[in-house]
């Protein structure tokens, strides 16, 4: 039998080597797409805009997915904020040529989106689902909006799509927790604004499990949110971070430090103080299991020494 092939575009990210990772576990082949410099049979060099040598890679594989973006972890600015969309719009357009070029095209395709495509969500009102989900505005909602109709609009009859409407993933070597951590450690383990906030998360494990589950299931096409089934209010998850680490003192941070703070670190306060309360129903409705379900059990783990 031959070896299953997964192509995994932007993989070079803090997502997309835990993929790899879980995947080559698994026997999988994977070609990573990437614009910097790799070497190997396991790496095809593009540049997300235009086809390529690397398009031949797509052929026959058993998945694709498409994690490439520039990182929305910038200030606002006109042009940043084209650039943020135009790195998404672009790169799901040319793999989308490259699909319909491939002679046996992948057999689904699971294309990147995000969970701050909905809109805030106050106090008790209930969490956003694919099917009841409240679409938002403001600049987030609009690169979702935008990414997600490229993907719809690239003719791909013979493979199945998936667009994963990603929330803040939690692992120990990426993306913000453990900055989140660190700060925490070092007394800014208070709420963040005034703390009410939502948050929707979901651990790096039960991510590379869900990609494999979704890539498995036949039936599941459209968009999913990947989220663990309990969000928690940013002051919970606060509280949660300084019972692992104890920190001497917890300063406060209101918004306007937050605001500065973000000035100076060239970054926008949205990315904590938007209040993000979405449901993974159609990923529940599949059958799919979370190994961590709870923000309490996921950040026990994730702050434990690995050698525990």
């Amino acid at each position: 039998m031959p070896q299953p092939k997964l192509v995994i575009a932007g993989g070079n990210g803090f997502l997309g080597q835990h993929l790899a990772q879980h995947f080559q576990e698994r026997g999988y082949r994977v070609v990573i797409l990437g614009r910097g410099t790799g070497a190997g049979p396991n790496y095809a060099r593009w540049d997300g805009r235009t086809l390529g040598p690397w398009a031949a890679e797509l052929e026959g594989a058993e998945a694709l997915v498409n994690l490439a973006g520039r990182t929305v972890d910038c200030r606002y600015t006109p042009a940043n904020k084209r650039a943020v969309i135009a790195s998404r719009t672009e790169s799901t357009r040319v793999l989308g040529q490259a699909v319909a070029a491939c002679a046996v095209p992948p057999r689904v395709w699971l294309n990147s989106s995000t969970a701050t495509i909905y809109a805030d969500t106050a106090g008790d009102q209930p969490a956003n689902t694919e099917a009841a989900g409240r679409i938002g505005e403001g600049f987030s909602v609009e690169v979702a909006r935008t990414w997600e109709e490229a993907f719809a609009a690239c003719p791909a009859p013979a493979t199945r799509k998936v667009a994963l409407r990603t929330s803040i993933v939690l692992g120990r070597d990426g993306g913000a927790f453990p900055v989140m951590a660190k700060l925490a450690g070092r007394g800014l383990g208070s709420p963040q604004g005034n703390g009410w906030q939502w948050m929707s998360w979901l651990h790096i494990t039960d991510f590379c499990r869900a990609v494999e589950f979704l890539m498995a299931e036949s039936n599941a096409e459209g968009p999913f949110n990947l989220c663990a089934p309990h969000p928690l209010i940013n002051r919970d998850f606060m509280d949660l971070l300084c019972q692992q680490l104890r920190p001497w003192v917890r300063l406060p941070q209101p918004e306007w430090l937050l605001e500065v703070g973000a000035f100076v670190l060239r970054t926008e306060t949205e990315l904590i103080l938007k209040s993000r309360k979405v449901y993974p129903q159609r990923l529940l409705e599949l059958g799919f299991h979370f190994e961590f379900a709870t923000c309490e059990a996921a950040v026990h783990e994730l702050l434990t020494p690995a050698n525990n």
